[in-house]
């Protein structure tokens, strides 16, 4: 493999680690309304556990409430039951053939709670990025000692690398700065 590929194939894997963490970030509560507040639920359905986007949508119908339309009307308790078990401290109520979730505000230590697990999300995401860099940086010694690149494409490699991984990084701390100051908003 080339530097170039090497390069590539580095980058495409940090972009993918950004997202996995803008996921998980994601699916923290923050006392507002969000659709991938629920991505984590999976609901017994026809004999098996299905993400719950998979029996119904979900949408926001306010800053507060999360509404939940079940295409099948059977799936209503199920999908009812699967929200009110899940640790998240929210309680559904059923009106019809929806579901509507109001999202209480949380607590102060709730909050400290959210702000700790964000920082770590984040803290993951910096190690496989930096994971990334090391595997990369190694593919660039083994291209040396083959004799496919010289020692001052090494160096300037190595460099590139780098700064490859510190602007990654600074994506993440970005983002972990958004979501604190999302969680810690009142």
């Amino acid at each position: 493999m080339s530097v170039k590929e090497s390069f590539k194939d580095a980058e495409t894997r940090m972009k993918k680690s950004v997202e996995s963490v803008r996921h998980e970030l994601g699916s923290l509560r923050t006392g507002k309304a969000s659709p991938t507040l629920l991505d984590g639920i999976k609901v017994e359905a026809y004999g098996q556990l299905m993400p719950i986007k998979q029996v119904g949508n979900v949408g926001v119908q306010d800053s507060k409430t999360l509404m939940v339309q079940v295409w099948d009307k059977n799936m209503l308790a199920p999908v009812e039951k699967s929200i009110r078990d899940s640790n998240l401290g929210l309680n559904p109520a059923t009106d019809g053939q929806n579901i509507r979730v109001v999202v209480p505000p949380l607590t102060e230590e709730r909050r400290r709670e959210y702000v700790k697990l964000s920082k770590k999300l984040s803290e993951d995401g910096k190690v496989a990025i930096r994971n990334i860099r090391r595997d990369l940086n190694h593919a660039i010694e083994k291209l040396e000692k083959a004799k496919e690149i010289t020692e001052d494409e090494r160096v300037r490699s190595k460099k590139e690398s780098d700064n490859l991984t510190h602007k990654y990084e600074k994506t993440l701390d970005e983002m972990l700065h958004n979501k604190e100051k999302e969680i810690m908003e009142v």
